[in-house]
């Protein structure tokens, strides 16, 4: 019985994490990009180490076809555009 219980309760705290952390994949990237550092991307590379400096204070990424993006979340960014070169925030 006990260990039944037991069983129940990780159960229950595995599900509970599990939105946490989706949650945090999709969270919106920083207001402006003024901290002159970038959050972790799987792909492009952070512009500020790279010496490369953003249009605007609102830029997100610059495009691989040299576009720039103002997008609210890092998820789907430049896809159009043949992916990300530099992430500025």
């Amino acid at each position: 019985m006990l260990r039944r219980s037991l069983a129940v309760i990780v159960a229950a705290a595995a599900l509970a994490v599990a939105p946490a952390a989706a949650a945090s994949a999709a969270t919106a990237l920083p207001a402006t990009n003024t901290r002159h550092t970038c959050v972790r991307h799987t792909t492009g590379l952070c512009g500020w180490a790279h010496r490369q400096r953003p249009a605007n204070k609102w830029e997100t990424a610059q495009c691989r076809d040299y576009s720039i993006s103002y997008s609210a979340h890092s998820s789907g960014t430049c896809s159009y555009h043949h992916g990300v070169k530099y992430w500025f925030k």
